[in-house]
Order: structure tokens, then sequence, then C-alpha cells
């Protein structure tokens, strides 16, 4: 399932990796650029409700198969076709769809093969390899794009979620839900509302699933932004020595130095308590991302030591909030309180590349720092107001 996770991510940063070249190809604004980033997250919000749901009624390897073949036709869609901002928009819906079908899906696959403290630690890898994930995508597109051209580096994205659904439907037992009727796509199939507000009733379900919303807002729009903030940071340093690496490629390397925070968090919430944990957490990645962009004309080295705290700062409750959920969601609507949980926080995810985008635009453009210093204040807030309500609600 791990491997079958990070083949499933192949397109997911490739358009991250690619912003600033098509966002001059194509001649987009900030908002813009940040829109088309942000549409990958309407895609997966507006059908992972269902997905997810569908988990409770039929074998979740039928639905990761065809999530798989939606991921490939969003990504070599995308390098086949794709022209402009509106063309660009619609395939990464499709590709946010696709990925909808896999992630939590896959997610509910693993849960319901483990138990007690093993299933909140193959939680914490699966969550995790979320970051392995998005770090290959970013190093292939940048390599690809350098050899070949932005349109391959679509293209071959589609290989990996083509080769994941191969080996979910051929390598894990299937195993029939207790329920026999799978639901229709409808309206009410996606946006279930009465169990909804049954589940955010729970207090624990509606604080992890808010929290969880507060933490991809500044997750995906820090890592949608990551290859432009580096691009800004060598701007300042014309004609010093600085980033001897290409620049997506050390976006890939800060990603996967951050994949362990995620797992270790976990470790430490198990023993201080989750709640603690999370407040911790969100107060530095959130404090994190103003100390970043204030610091952006420091020396290279200094930078991306600084970018690689913030990004482990930002991945530390990851783990803890989903395991959290998980734990509290009654087991009999697991499937739905985790979608639930997922449109949420990846309606932060869509959310979070756009406010980014917009605040850089209105405080001045990409080439001013106090730009950026908006922009990371925009997505981190939500993380700081975050900690402040888990701290007043931990045990003591």
């Amino acid at each position: 399932m791990l491997i079958a996770h990070i083949l499933s991510m192949a397109g997911f940063s490739t358009f991250a990796a690619l912003l600033p070249e098509l966002r001059a190809l194509w001649r987009l604004t900030n908002a813009e650029a940040g829109v088309v980033s942000g549409m990958f997250f309407v895609g997966y919000a507006g059908s992972v409700s269902y997905w997810t749901a569908l988990t409770d009624r039929i074998d979740g390897r039928k639905v990761y198969a065809i999530g798989s073949l939606i991921a490939v036709a969003g990504s070599a869609g995308f390098g086949l076709a794709a022209q402009g901002f509106a063309s660009a928009v619609a395939f990464q819906v499709l590709l946010g769809a696709g990925v909808a079908a896999t992630y939590m899906p896959g997610l509910r696959l693993l849960s319901d093969r483990a138990a007690g403290s093993a299933q909140s630690r193959y939680i914490a890898f699966y969550t995790s390899f979320f970051g392995i994930g998005t770090a290959l995508s970013l190093a292939a597109a940048g390599a690809l794009s350098a050899a070949a051209g932005w349109q391959w580096a679509f293209i071959a994205a589609g290989i990996g979620p083509l080769a994941a659904g191969a080996l979910v439907v051929a390598g894990i037992d299937a195993r029939s839900p207790a329920a026999v009727a799978a639901p229709r796509f409808s309206l009410g199939a996606l946006f279930p509302l009465a169990a909804w507000r049954r589940l955010l009733a729970n207090r624990p379900v509606a604080g992890f699933a808010l929290g969880y919303a507060m933490h991809c807002l500044e997750l995906f729009g820090s890592r949608s932004w990551m290859v432009a903030f580096l691009a800004f940071v060598a701007g300042l340093h014309a004609g010093d020595a600085t980033f001897p690496w290409n620049l997506a490629v050390i976006a890939a390397f800060v990603n996967v130095c951050a994949v362990p925070a995620s797992i270790l968090g976990n470790e430490v919430a198990l023993r201080i308590g989750r709640r603690r944990w999370i407040a911790l957490a969100m107060f530095g990645s959130g404090a994190g991302g103003l100390v970043l962009a204030s610091l952006a004309p420091w020396h290279w080295i200094a930078v991306l030591a600084i970018l690689l705290v913030y990004s482990m700062l930002v991945m530390a409750e990851s783990a803890t909030l989903t395991a959290g959920m998980v734990a509290a969601a009654p087991a009999e609507m697991r499937g739905t309180a985790m979608g639930l949980y997922s449109l949420l926080g990846f309606a932060g995810g869509m959310i979070g590349p756009m406010v980014f985008g917009a605040a850089l635009d209105a405080a001045g453009g990409a080439t001013r720092p106090g730009a950026w210093l908006a922009a990371y204040a925009s997505i981190g807030a939500g993380a700081l107001a975050s900690s402040f309500v888990a701290w007043r609600r931990a045990p003591r």
C-alpha cells in the first residue's frame, strides 16, 4: 500500500514544480497560478466524500482502480492538451478527483487490516508517505521538464497511478464490507449531510477534522509555492553563488526530509497526548513560515536550513490528526468520517495556494520581500489559531 500510495501521486506536484515556467509561458498572474494549483483540491474535495463512503459498501480495491484511471487521464491530458489557464484548471480538477479515489480509500484498505497501536502506526506511515510521493513528483517533474519539456513531465506522470492501481488490485486481498448496496452517484451521495451532522456532533471527530483543514491550508499553500519561493530567493542573490541544484530537486529533498516528522510526531503524541502535541506543532509551523519569509535574504544555506525545519513543523501533526480522527469515528461510519475529514482537509488545501497567490499580488508581487511575508502569514494564521484552541482543550 505504501508503494502504491507513492506511485498514485506521480502527478500531484508536477504543476507546482513547473509553476514559475508555466506562469511565464501562459502569462498568469500569481493569483491565477494559485487558482490552477488550487483546482486540484476542488476535484479532490468535490468527490472524496463519495469515494470514501463507497468503501463502506463495495470492495475498496475497485474504488482505488477507478481513481487510478482518472488520475492517469488528468496527468496525461494536461501534458497533451493544456494550453492555458482554462484547460489547465480542467485537467487539475480531473487529477484531483482521481487522487481522491486512491488516497483515502487506500487508507481505508490499510486501516481495516490493522487494529490498536499498530493501526495508529500504519496510519502514521501511510500519511507520512504522502510527503515522499510529493517529493518524487517534484523531482521527476523537474528532471523530465529539463530533459524533454514540460509536456512530457505531465505525460510520464500518468504511468504512476496506472501502476498503483494494478498493484492494489493484484496484491491486496478482497474484503466485502457489511453493506451490500452501493450508493448512486447523486448529490446526496456526494454530500451526505445527515451523516455529517451526526459526525460533527462528535466533538473529537469535529476537532480533528477542523484542525486538519487548517493543517492542509498551510501544508499545500506552502508546498505549491515552494519552488517559486526558492526562485525568488535565488533572484535576491543574482551574481552570487546560490542554489547549486535544480530548484525542483531542492523542494523534493525538503519534502523527503520532512516525512519522519509526521511519524515521530505521532509517537510523541502517544506519550504526551494528541491535543497537546497538535498545539505545539501547529504553533511552530504557523510561526515558522513568518521566520522563513523574513530571513529570505540570508545565505542560501541558512534559507534551506530554515525551510527544512519549517517543512518538518508543518508535517509534525499530520499523522496525529488522522490517527485521532480514525480512533474517534464510529466503526460503522468510518468511511463516511474519512470522507468528511478529507473533504474539510483538502478544502483547506484548495484555499491555501489561492490565498498565498492572492496575498503575493495584494502585497506588491513576487519580487517584493514583504509580499512573501504576507503570503506566509496568510496561510499560517489558521495554524496559530488552531494551536490556541487545541492547547485550551488539551487535558492537563
